[in-house]
């Protein structure tokens, strides 16, 4: 398993190994000591899956307050999504930046979003599945979102603001200036 920085050296991509022969393939998708090693402790007490039916379909940005604050590490079953981090920690030289990676169920590259960010996805092709786990259970009542097409954030999603599909929560979100402290 490799562990790359990205753009934000907070967010980190997963490679794991893949071992394969005429019946297929083989791979370790979580280890914690591997993660630990690349500075990734934290313990995941949820895991989450969720099926989008449609390509076009964006999930998020969704996070979590403190002290329900959730890191997630992420990963593709079938098909295929643009994934999103975007950085809500006040004081962090990357303030309001973002990291957008592919993930697909092909190559198995997996991204590990840290407290702190918002977090969401857009499905790149029809029965896309994304499994998840988090680092702390959910909670409505630090439960939030953040506008995924919000000008300011300048994330270069793979579908037309019109074209999206969205929950009724996700197209009612509030843009990044009208935030209050959330990190």
């Amino acid at each position: 398993m490799r562990v790359i920085e990205t753009q934000i050296p907070a967010v980190k991509v997963i490679v794991p190994n893949r071992f394969g022969d005429d019946r297929g393939w083989f791979s370790e998708t979580f280890r914690a000591d591997t993660l630990a090693g690349a500075g990734i402790d934290d313990v995941f007490v949820q895991d989450n899956q969720s099926f989008s039916t449609q390509s076009g379909t964006v999930r998020g940005l969704h996070f979590q307050l403190e002290p329900a604050g959730q890191a997630k590490l992420v990963r593709v079953l079938s098909g295929s999504v643009l994934d999103v981090a975007v950085d809500l920690r006040r004081g962090s030289s990357t303030y309001g930046s973002h990291v957008a990676v592919r993930l697909d169920a092909a190559d198995g590259k997996q991204l590990y979003v840290p407290v702190g960010f918002a977090h969401g996805f857009c499905t790149l092709e029809p029965d896309t599945m994304v499994a998840y786990k988090v680092s702390a259970y959910y909670s409505r009542e630090h439960d939030r979102n953040l506008a995924w097409n919000d000008p300011d954030l300048a994330i270069d999603w793979p579908v037309d603001e019109g074209k999206a599909i969205l929950s009724d929560k996700d197209r009612a979100a509030p843009s990044f200036t009208q935030l209050s402290l959330v990190f």
